[in-house]
């Protein structure tokens, strides 16, 4: 089959998820003002309360204390792993069959160690500790004790051994999934949206590649970021009291969510009381991640959108392990360097499949223009600046785990810019320069999408024209669009006049040299008889349009969009085709804020769309979606939806103004060819007649 076609994605609603987990995780340096920060493009994306919680510090502080008590069992550290239990959350440890597991792990690693105290040590833990706790921790625990004890006499080597399971580090890496799968539940310390939500899309997109046979064209990431084996599941301590039965609905909406056997689905539910939404956190946060990969595709996203500054302004560790797109300097600065400029070439070349003379020529331009936005640092002083998860294993715990209580390490006190000093000091002169020149082509870039999101669309394209000519030449379809919210404003600041000749010298021309852009000028031109209504807005998403144009631009500039997208986009497609397949709902769609990553406002023509996917190079479409609109349910109808009911008369006024709107692009179009009075003059005239009969 062919690759997967790419899926509109609300770009805002991915910014503020973003946001919410750089934050939840302490990836971005704290903010020198007591005011919340804020995404310059997701202030129109908030949270609702039906959703999990915002991650707070306790949460975060809950989360790394399971990390630390992970690490130090993974290390065969039992004692510090009980030691940061006792003191930080005591309560898990009334977990019996927990315990009893410690305290197991605990007798082998001292045997293991083979000193003459550590054995004596080993025998005292037996008597003191692994013993009471086998007569009441479970049924088979009592014989699972007696067993233990061969670890004695049998040697860890010995491969024929009845205790060769006992003695396997793989045993380690066990307990350490199963405490924590009970500590995340036991502090409700989830994991923040955006990891459970990537967890989930990406489990689906597996799946439906594996069974449709489709090749999936992000699978060297998705392996690389979600591994196949999942922590152990937490398991309920037994009661003489039995389980209430759950409803069949939730159990087989977790078991086919999450890929669990319909036993085990019946498990995780009996483990969260019931609650289905805390079982399939629970279930979702035992997939395991790359933590370290993900960090990258997140900072990676934030630097392309303007979440936080660029490479240059990175805390100490994070810079060079970060900054993976890489753009040659010499290629805009050594203008002389005729050589250089050719290798360049050569490079862009093999990204966009040809590197044109005018290409060079204009560098330039991009040049001078860099230098201009060099001496504003306006942009990057509103941005946050990364921290990184360098210093998560380090975190101080001065007091328990507490909900009502914000425990910071001393790193997080520091001062941010005696930080960033002690940083850029020690910097090499010319990397620095390089990541430098790397954030100034990224102002110029959010500087474009910015503008064209407040609509200044007029400059937005004079200011493009004046550092590369030839790059609406290539790219037509984003100067349709642009000059589309230039008539639109026009039009509705009520100078038709003015609107027209936008219409007869930009949109007609292209709409001529391209059919597919007929239709939305007859669209655009529709807006002229829509009085005293905001057509823009209702016409436009600007935050579309930005999108598309900051994609073009830093291709332009050998900037490809970031892989988080490529992986957010992908599997987007195959979670609707998905449940397409399934004809049904996903009922979790909402808790994970799926369904705002695809709502789309106002929605974007069928034509439009086409016309934008085939424009676009390697299987990656332009076309972006962002807003707070809503796509139809599967199986409504428009009628469903629709509450205007149109009449006989109605139906007539839409059919006669069709007619005299079709002779008025006629005409425009002759227009665009022939710029004389007597012909503008004449669309004028139509103008007027189709406006005074759609009034009658």
């Amino acid at each position: 089959m062919d690759p997967l076609p790419p899926s509109p994605v609300n770009w805002d609603s991915l910014d503020a998820l973003v946001l919410d987990f750089v934050r939840s995780d302490r990836l971005i340096a704290p903010p020198a003002s007591p005011s919340p920060p804020s995404s310059p493009s997701s202030s129109t994306t908030t949270a609702t309360s039906s959703s999990p919680s915002t991650s707070t510090s306790s949460s975060y502080c809950s989360r790394i204390l399971i990390r630390r008590a992970r690490r130090a069992l993974e290390a065969g550290d039992v004692d510090a792993a009980l030691a940061l239990l006792r003191a930080h959350a005591p309560a898990a440890l009334l977990d019996h069959r927990l315990l009893f597991h410690l305290h197991k792990q605990r007798f082998v690693e001292l045997v293991r160690r083979g000193t003459e105290a550590d054995r004596e040590a080993a025998l005292d833990c037996l008597r003191t500790a692994l013993a009471p706790c086998a007569l009441d921790a479970y049924p088979e625990a009592y014989e699972e004790f007696k067993h233990i004890l061969l670890v004695l006499i049998y040697d860890q080597d010995d491969q024929s051994s009845p205790v060769v399971n006992e003695w396997s580090i793989k045993r380690r890496f066990e307990l350490a999934g199963l405490l924590s799968s009970i500590l995340r539940a036991h502090l409700q310390a989830y994991d923040p949206i955006l990891s459970m939500s990537l967890r989930y899309l990406i489990s689906i997109h597996k799946v439906f590649c594996s069974r449709q046979g489709v090749s999936s064209p992000i699978s060297d990431l998705t392996e690389r970021l979600l591994f196949e084996d999942r922590d152990p599941p937490a398991v309920t301590q037994e009661c003489s009291v039995e389980a209430p039965p759950f409803d069949e609905v939730d159990v087989q909406a977790l078991a086919h969510a999450v890929e669990l056997t319909r036993q085990g689905a019946i498990d995780s539910l009996k483990f969260a009381k019931g609650d289905l939404y805390q079982a399939f956190q629970n279930e979702l946060c035992r997939m395991k991640m790359d933590l370290s990969l993900l960090d990258k595709l997140v900072h990676e996203y934030c630097i392309y959108r303007g979440i936080v500054q660029g490479c240059s302004h990175a805390l100490p560790g994070t810079a060079d392990m970060q900054c993976s797109q890489n753009i040659d300097v010499s290629f805009i600065n050594n203008q002389g360097a005729n050589n250089e400029a050719q290798l360049d070439c050569e490079s862009a070349g093999k990204q966009d499949g040809g590197c044109c003379t005018s290409d060079i020529t204009h560098h330039d331009s991009w040049s001078k223009r860099l230098r201009r936005v060099r001496s504003s640092t306006s942009g990057q002083g509103r941005r946050k600046r990364w921290r990184g998860r360098a210093d998560d294993l380090n975190y101080a715990f001065e007091t328990p785990v507490d909900a009502n209580r914000d425990t910071l390490s001393p790193a997080f006190d520091m001062d941010e810019d005696v930080v960033i000093g002690e940083h850029d000091s020690v910097l090499d002169t010319g990397l620095s320069d390089t990541r430098n020149m790397q954030d100034q082509k990224y102002e110029v870039i959010l500087e474009m999408r910015d503008l064209t999101r407040k609509g200044m669309a007029s400059k937005v394209v004079d200011e493009i024209n004046s550092i590369d000519p030839d790059f609406f030449s290539q790219n037509p379809i984003l100067l349709f669009q642009l000059k589309q919210v230039e008539f639109l404003k026009l039009v509705a600041g009520g100078d038709h006049v003015a609107a027209l000749k936008v219409a007869s010298a930009h949109l007609g021309p292209l709409a001529a040299s391209n059919q597919a852009l007929l239709k939305p000028l007859k669209e655009t031109l529709v807006t002229l008889i829509q009085l005293n209504e905001d057509v823009l807005t209702k016409a436009v998403s600007l935050p579309v349009l930005a999108s598309s144009l900051q994609l073009a631009i830093s291709r332009r500039l050998g900037i490809e969009e970031p892989q988080l997208m490529k992986i957010v986009r992908t599997t987007l497609h195959t979670h609707t085709e998905w449940f397409k397949l399934q004809m049904c709902k996903d009922r979790f769609d909402h808790f994970l804020k799926i369904d705002s990553l695809k709502e789309i406002d106002p929605p974007v023509s069928r034509t439009m769309s086409k016309v934008l996917t085939d424009e676009c190079g390697n299987g990656s479409s332009q076309i972006t979606t962002c807003s707070s609109g809503k796509v139809l349910d599967e199986g409504s109808s428009p009628q469903e939806s629709s509450e205007v009911v149109c009449d006989e008369s109605a139906i007539l006024k839409v059919m006669v103004s069709g007619i005299y709107l079709k002779n008025f692009c006629y005409l425009l179009l002759i227009n665009s060819f022939h710029d004389k009075p007597r012909n503008y003059l004449l669309s004028l005239v139509c103008h007027r007649n189709w406006c005074f009969s759609c009034h009658q």
